[in-house]
């Protein structure tokens, strides 16, 4: 029995759902969901988009309108819903929602988090590199007490494959050494798993194209959304697909399966 989990920055949930994001849900087959970037509160969530697909969501919004905002839509029922990462200004952004799924013989958590973006200048790249700094000993105890897969927005491209122009990229938000740097002492010390490159090592595999200069046409992206999982969930990952038959977002869904169940 497979566990199907899909992640997608929505770039505004209702942008997303008036170009067929609702209807994609509904044959999707997610038993859970995670998505970033809502661009909503609790009163545009609440009767329209709290249940999607047969699945509840569980919602961490930013206290500025029309911004951020995370959601872990679930067909099971949590055992605990934990929001926030316990740092005020992070939490006022609406970055991380925490769902957890604990039995007495497992402690289990599936997360959707949205690191910031550094790309509008000196000011928010000090904000991510901070974010960056708060989140790493978070996952890092998190993990010595539980498995759980993070999926989301990230914000960083880890590798040259991970890009398509990644020479010119370098000085750039998404691509810097120090962020690399980090992904990659997540992925070897930390012992994370960057589930997707596990199971498909081929290039031009993105996930975000910029909206200038024809990028998503002549595929110019990124690959800035993962599936990051602590080793045991990591190995039963068997499938993985990245969905570009329709646009919702600048983003594509990308979708996980797992030879397990909640």
């Amino acid at each position: 029995m497979a566990f199907r989990l899909i992640t997608l920055n929505l770039n505004g949930i209702r942008s997303a759902a008036s170009k067929g994001f609702v209807e994609w849900a509904a044959q999707a087959g997610a038993d859970c969901l995670g998505v970033q970037e809502l661009k909503a509160q609790h009163d545009d969530v609440a009767g329209r988009f709290d249940n999607l697909a047969g699945l509840q969501g569980h919602f961490h919004f930013a206290q500025k309108k029309g911004y951020s905002g995370v959601g872990v839509y679930s067909r099971k029922t949590p055992s605990e819903v934990i929001i926030g990462l316990g740092d005020e200004g992070f939490d006022a952004e609406g970055r991380y929602v925490e769902t957890r799924f604990d039995t007495p013989q497992r402690k289990l958590s599936i997360i959707s988090c949205y690191f910031p973006s550094g790309s509008s200048g000196e000011e928010r790249q000090a904000v991510k590199f901070r974010f960056l700094d708060h989140v790493y000993p978070h996952l890092l105890a998190l993990k010595a007490e539980r498995e759980f897969i993070l999926v989301g927005d990230v914000n960083i491209a880890h590798q040259p494959i991970d890009l398509k122009n990644w020479k010119g990229n370098q000085k750039n938000s998404g691509f810097l050494p120090e962020e690399r740097g980090w992904m990659t002492r997540l992925l070897g010390e930390a012992g994370l798993v960057d589930v997707f490159r596990q199971l498909n090592p081929h290039p031009e595999q993105y996930t975000w194209w910029s909206n200038r200069g024809q990028a998503w046409a002549k595929n110019v992206g990124w690959r800035l959304d993962y599936h990051l999982a602590t080793p045991g969930l990591a190995a039963l990952a068997s499938r993985e697909a990245i969905y570009l038959d329709q646009r919702f977002s600048d983003h594509a869904p990308l979708t996980v399966d797992y030879d397990f169940t909640l």
